[in-house]
């Protein structure tokens, strides 16, 4: 590795900080850090220093190799030997480098025949690439791609993707990003090219989501849209695709006519599949319904029955359909209690058990295809491991269906999306405060009562350990809202640097994060983009507002016909409370939010005066331009959420500029089908004309949500330095060309 030091971190103008940079590392990982000469080597204690060398750099300046990382030795400091210096001006190693580069995405995870797993990674730096990789061979192997070079797995089934690919003994059947077509290929042949499966339309106009094989009938049987007449009308159904043809045919129907299918699910014999499906104007988390269908000895279904959801009477959204070993069907559903709950079904009297009651939820919303919230453990017919989100926490448990007993396991992640059964062991996607998203190998005692071990297998950022010193830990807050004895929920993150301290007469800015969805959870769990932040001494809050999930129905329906209302309130609630508390600087509040959270941004910055400045992330300034323009998925779901139509004017911000106060910045990709770019053009436009500092980003060949680690990187700095300039009152410690502000530049 190279020995030299890179001499631009030298900036004369943010003298005396500590120059925290891992500017060289040698094949030991000691590491060199640069110190302007009136920062004394006392700051660093003996023991971690094993030579001293001299560089000229503007002036004699030290660098001092020490015995472990920059991180870990910066974290020995005390208090008293801090530097004083103000909030958000404090130089972090968690660059916008870091943030960008370093992360990779999860689409979903799978185990093949010979019990290794295989992930769909994400990848920044290849300008959002998405590639399946196989786990190595031996322990101590490296991963191997396998997906070519021109190929990129991903699904745009109702633009949110997922249920990308899946796996059955040696074969591999994926949907190709540019095309759209699915393609079959070998796992383990390092030379297996990738043969098509479906017909060439002549461009991207039929995608396929959520497929299973069915062995029974050398098929695969996957949900299907058809844009080819409608792009905001896709005809959705569940089709199936003969795996034995040397010809490429046209997919068979085997279940059309309704809005919406997913979970397509074949039980073990071949003999009945089910599905969930739903119509507008529902979300599948407001009703959907659980249906079977029975086989016929060509494939076809003869005969069909509702299992959940087709009684008016009970209002429930049952999802991930799963049939054991034994040939029972199993499904999560929220009738009763108002949570997503286990639930078996009695196909004799078509009745559905309870496996097991709590309030708290064991699934989540049906954004994208492929979840799998729990899972058989294989030869225990009567065991499922399974994980459940109550009051912002997820519980990885054992559960029995037969006595109804719920054993919690141990493990270090704090956060768990998916499950997968392994040969003799669990695959677990999960996080952490410390841990980012990462798929864990667990492995069970012989009781199946407790988990002997914890190995992590893929992380979404194999450096972030690096900065553990530089961490803000996620403290879990209650606050109250506007309305009278309810309370919402929300992740605070305190400023947090080892090498500073702010003067104790000054109070932390605010950047309060609002997520998308706006049916969604943010979660305490590590991003890199959040330390971003928080090692420069901004305070974050991100808001889990009412309509977010993880809390129960009640909680969910908090936002139905109120969206721009409880949304903004518990948003402004939430940064008010964290005012009075002492915890931020009542001056310094600035909000921002992606999508439906770029919405609530642009609403809270509109009809409310609690935040100085704000940053959308193609969020929604017109909520009858969005009705009009959004894709079939989501086309309905304001029906629901503005409600009457004096509401799709009354809280759109965009009628009401007049309103705005203070500056915006707003970024957008120009392929976003979700919210297309004219929202945010629309927005900049009349806020330049009103004479508020403003800017626009444009993203050539991003969608809905950056990918490209050039585009992350821009986004995260230019929030930064667009915040300090124009409310912060400081300058920030990263070197940060400046975009152009209209009324400002």
């Amino acid at each position: 590795m190279k020995q030299e030091v890179d001499r631009k971190i030298w900036n004369p103008k943010l003298e005396p900080m500590v120059f925290a940079a891992c500017v060289t590392v040698t094949r030991h990982c000691h590491s060199l850090v640069l110190l302007p000469n009136n920062i004394p080597i006392s700051r660093f204690p003996r023991t971690a220093i094993s030579s001293r060398r001299y560089f000229g750099c503007r002036g004699r300046v030290f660098a001092v190799k020490l015995m472990s990382s920059v991180a870990e030795a910066a974290g020995t400091k005390s208090e008293e030997s801090k530097l004083t210096a103000p909030y958000g001006s404090w130089k972090s190693l968690i660059t916008a480098d870091v943030v960008s580069g370093s992360s990779k995405w999860l689409g979903g995870f799978a185990v093949d025949s010979l019990g290794r797993l295989v992930w769909l990674e994400s990848r920044p730096t290849e300008s959002g690439r998405d590639v399946l990789v196989r786990q190595a061979e031996r322990e101590g192997g490296k991963p191997t791609d396998i997906t070519p070079q021109d190929f990129a797995v991903r699904t745009v089934a109702q633009e949110y993707g997922g249920g990308t690919f899946s796996i059955s003994g040696d074969i591999l059947v994926f949907s190709n990003y540019k095309d759209q077509r699915l393609y079959k290929q070998s796992v383990s042949s390092k030379d297996s090219a990738p043969v098509p499966l479906t017909p060439d339309y002549g461009g991207p106009l039929v995608c396929y989501a959520d497929g299973v094989f069915d062995s029974q009938f050398n098929r695969y049987v996957t949900v299907m849209e058809d844009r080819r007449e409608s792009s905001a009308n896709a005809t959705t159904a569940i089709v199936s695709i003969d795996l034995n043809s040397d010809h490429i045919r046209e997919p068979k129907i085997l279940v059309e006519g309704n809005d919406f299918y997913a979970f397509p699910r074949i039980d073990h014999k071949g003999e009945r599949v089910a599905w969930i499906e739903w119509s507008h104007p529902n979300m599948p988390w407001d009703r959907s319904e659980l249906w079977v269908g029975y086989l016929s000895d060509n494939g076809e279904i003869r005969n069909r029955i509702c299992v959940a959801g087709g009684d008016p009477s009970i209002l429930e959204s049952p999802t991930e359909p799963k049939w054991s070993t034994e040939g029972e069907l199993f499904l999560i559903t929220d009738r009763s209690s108002g949570f997503w709950n286990i639930y078996r079904w009695v196909e004799s009297t078509n009745e559905l058990l309870t496996v097991y009651s709590l309030d708290a939820e064991f699934a989540k919303p049906l954004w994208v295809f492929g979840v799998n919230s729990y899972e058989f453990i294989p030869g225990q017919k009567n065991l499922i491991a399974c994980n459940y989100r109550k009051k912002g926490r997820s519980y990885f448990a054992i559960l029995d269906v037969v006595s109804s007993k719920l054993s919690l396991l141990d493990i270090p992640f704090t956060d768990i999306s998916n499950i997968a059964s392994g040969l003799d062991c669990l695959y677990v996607e999960g996080a952490s405060a410390i841990h980012p998203s990462s798929i864990a190998k667990v492995t069970l005692d012989d009781q199946n009562s407790k988990a002997v071990d914890f190995e992590i297998i893929w992380s979404s950022s194999s450096i972030s350990s690096s900065y553990k010193p530089y961490l803000s830990s996620p403290e879990l807050i209650e606050f109250p809202t506007e309305v009278p004895g309810e309370i919402a929920y929300a992740y605070f993150y305190p400023p947090n640097n080892p090498l500073y301290q702010a003067s104790q007469d000054e109070k932390p800015p605010l950047l309060l994060k609002s997520h998308g969805g706006p049916t969604a959870e943010t979660r305490g769990i590590l991003n890199l983009s959040i330390q971003y932040w928080t090692s420069r001494g901004w305070a974050v809050v991100d808001v889990n507002y009412g309509g977010s999930t993880g809390y129960g129905r009640k909680y969910r329906e908090r936002l139905l016909g109120r969206w721009g209302i409880v949304d903004v309130d518990d948003c402004c609630s939430c940064a008010k409370f964290l005012v009075d508390c002492g915890k931020v600087d009542g001056n310094r509040l600035c909000i921002t939010g992606g999508s439906a959270g770029g919405y609530t941004t642009l609403a809270a910055l509109a009809f409310r005066d609690t935040f100085k400045a704000g940053s959308s992330l193609y969020g929604v300034a017109d909520l009858n331009l969005l009705r009009a323009d959004t894709h079939k998925f989501e086309s309905r779901y304001l029906d629901n959420l503005v409600g009457s139509e004096d509401g799709f004017f009354e809280r759109s911000p965009i009628n009401f500029v007049h309103k705005f106060s203070c500056p915006i910045i707003l970024f957008q990709g120009l392929e976003d089908k979700v919210v297309p770019p004219n929202q945010a053009r629309k927005i900049y436009q009349a806020l330049k004309d009103k004479g508020l500092p403003v800017a626009l980003v444009e993203y050539e060949g991003e969608q809905h949500g950056f990918r490209k680690a050039e585009n992350i990187k821009f986004t995260l700095e230019q929030q930064m330095l667009f915040f300090a300039r124009l409310v912060g009152g400081f300058e920030v410690a990263d070197e940060i060309t400046p975009i152009k502000i209209d009324n400002v530049d």
